[in-house]
């Protein structure tokens, strides 16, 4: 009886968790870079039931041995494990604006590969991006909307003195001086990557580094400016997702309502003295 409980607990409990997800996602539906979170869930380990009893042998009436008799395996629950970002391309968007960029792939070696923007956060650290809605700082540097730093290929803040530039369709801003190539980062495996928010990715094991998308073999970008790569959400499979959701949990929650009179009954009827 008490193992009905945990059950129908964890199962509300990893509802919620997706539940909270799809929200997120929903709400990131029009964030430009914005890559959708899949919840993965899992079974808690199975139990082997078996019953135990005494019986006779033939050889001696007056002697009984357990034996034992298998009733079958029985699931102790469900949890969500985690929150794995779709890394697929979202759609691509015309705004006009100069500082606007997205970043479309193209041949990827890896199956799960990925191309990122690579940015420098106000601690000095590395990390990585999809959204291409940038902006110009009052110096004169190429930022992220948060204030982060777009670096270029050697890992330097790019200064740009104005929205008066030109992005060519292999990533270099072109300036009067000189022409910058944007520093473009090639993830071999997307699952490495870890949010951090605000459109920030790092990786999950800070000792390794993402390699220059240029020196990577059979690896092709294009840089697409005065467009953005929009959110890869699709509202109305989330929405339809979280409508399920809820009745799962819906449904968990009746099954420890019956539980709960079950018990009821047992305590209060079942063993009363009359």
């Amino acid at each position: 009886m008490l193992r009905g409980y945990y059950t129908a607990a964890s199962g509300m409990l990893a509802q919620q968790r997706r539940q909270e997800a799809l929200s997120n996602n929903m709400s990131n539906a029009y964030t430009p870079g914005y890559k959708a979170d899949q919840g993965v869930m899992r079974a808690f380990p199975e139990l082997l039931i078996e019953r135990i009893e005494a019986k006779k042998i033939p050889v001696s009436e007056g002697l009984r041995v357990p034996l034992q008799t298998t009733v079958g395996s029985l699931n102790t629950g469900v949890y969500m494990q985690e929150a794995v970002p779709d890394f697929a391309q979202g759609d691509i968007q015309e705004t006009g604006v100069a500082t606007d960029m997205a970043l479309v792939n193209g041949t990827m070696p890896d199956e799960n590969g990925t191309l990122f923007f690579t940015t420098e956060n106000e601690a000095g650290e590395v990390r990585f991006t999809r959204d291409g809605n940038f902006t110009v700082d009052g110096e004169g540097f190429l930022v992220t909307g948060n204030g982060n730093y777009i670096l270029n290929q050697d890992g330097q803040p790019i200064q740009t003195n104005g929205i008066e530039f030109n992005v060519t369709d292999d990533g270099l801003v072109q300036l009067d001086e000189a022409d910058i190539p944007l520093g473009i980062a090639y993830a071999a495996n997307a699952n490495d990557m870890v949010k951090e928010g605000n459109g920030l990715f790092r990786l999950a094991d800070e000792g390794q580094a993402l390699v220059n998308a240029r020196n990577a073999d059979g690896v092709e970008f294009s840089i697409r400016q005065k467009f953005l790569e929009r959110s890869n959400v699709d509202p109305t499979t989330t929405m339809t997702e979280m409508m399920n959701t809820y009745r799962s949990f819906e449904m968990n929650q009746r099954v420890l309502k019956a539980y709960d009179q079950s018990m009821d009954k047992a305590v209060n009827e079942i063993g009363r003295l009359t």
